[in-house]
């Protein structure tokens, strides 16, 4: 079947890679990205779209003839603290919206989901794919009932519908989004232009995260598995590595002897402490061959060779020559 994908959210920061992933894979022509801002140098076609709208999204999906769903409009954890109402109408209306809209035209959904389901209740040490998800923000709320709609649908109408728990995301290509490890991403462009960094997290938080890489290359793995071989209709965990603030200034380190970095917890402190340090993915593993390819210092490095030819011009430190 010829694939035709529609993004939501394609402005933030798992969609800027995604969109280039998909039309790389399937030609610029297949992949309509929307958002409800302009989204300049998309790379192929775009639409504004607020999933808000039902009938606008219905409207959208019918005249171009959708088949695919990736549905990535969403406030994530900190910024979901402040505004918790609004965070949950957009991450739960929006997510029904798509499924409604899939279960009318037979579309297959890619809805991301997080770490941020699991509570206190998790094992933090290794956290298993079935473990008890009370969730303590309302970002994990909406995630934990949003992994439910999700298997409803699939059971209750048969819509092929496939989640992944991403961990911390960090990528150079976009900004940090609202989330609560997004000092991952924000300490690489204090790093790469020469500033010091103050972390918003205790330096032994640890917490899992991914490089963005393997995050868009383990989607489309997903979303390319055959149906008959997936046993998981919530979403499945996935992990890359797993570190502290301390640790990953120490990685950075290595590349920039002179970067420097202290504390400053804020409530996003009690928002990582309710979080696993480290995931389960053997059922990934097993279904459909999910295996990350970078390691912490692959990362590290990858991330500053991109980030300091960038501030290049401003004046900011480069890497060494071994690098």
């Amino acid at each position: 079947m010829k694939r035709k994908i529609l993004i939501t959210g394609a402005g933030g920061q798992i969609g800027t890679e995604l969109a280039t992933a998909l039309r790389v894979r399937y030609g610029a022509g297949a992949v309509i990205a929307t958002d409800i801002r302009p989204l300049p140098d998309a790379g192929g076609p775009s639409l504004l779209l607020n999933v808000m709208s039902a009938d606008d999204l219905a409207g959208a999906v019918q005249y171009e003839g959708i088949t695919e769903i990736y549905h990535l409009a969403a406030v994530l954890s900190a910024t979901g603290e402040q505004r918790p109402l609004d965070a949950w109408e957009l991450n739960m209306q929006g997510l029904l919206n798509v499924l409604e809209v899939a279960r009318a035209t037979k579309c297959r959904v890619f809805w991301p989901s997080s770490i941020a389901v699991f509570g206190v209740a998790a094992d933090k040490a290794f956290c298993q794919q079935d473990s008890v998800t009370q969730p303590t923000t309302v970002y994990g709320i909406s995630k934990a009932a949003g992994e439910n709609w999700c298997q409803y649908y699939h059971k209750n109408y048969g819509v092929d519908v496939r989640s992944i728990r991403y961990p911390g995301l960090i990528s150079h290509s976009a900004p940090p989004g609202g989330g609560t490890t997004d000092y991952a991403v924000d300490i690489f462009h204090h790093a790469a232009r020469g500033e010091a960094y103050t972390c918003f997290l205790k330096g032994d938080t640890v917490l899992p995260m991914m490089y963005m890489p393997d995050a868009v290359a383990g989607t489309l793995q997903l979303m390319e598995a055959p149906a008959g071989s997936l046993s998981v209709r919530t979403a499945y965990s996935v992990a890359g590595f797993n570190f502290s603030p301390d640790q990953l200034a120490a990685a950075i380190r290595r590349y920039l002897p002179t970067f420097a970095m202290d504390y400053r917890p804020d409530f996003r402190q009690r928002i990582a402490d309710s979080w696993p340090q480290r995931l389960d993915d053997a059922r990934a593993r097993s279904d459909w061959g999910w295996k990350p390819q970078f390691g912490l210092d692959d990362m590290v490095s990858n991330m500053l060779m991109h980030l300091t030819e960038r501030y290049r011009a401003t004046g900011g430190p480069t890497l060494p020559d071994n690098r």
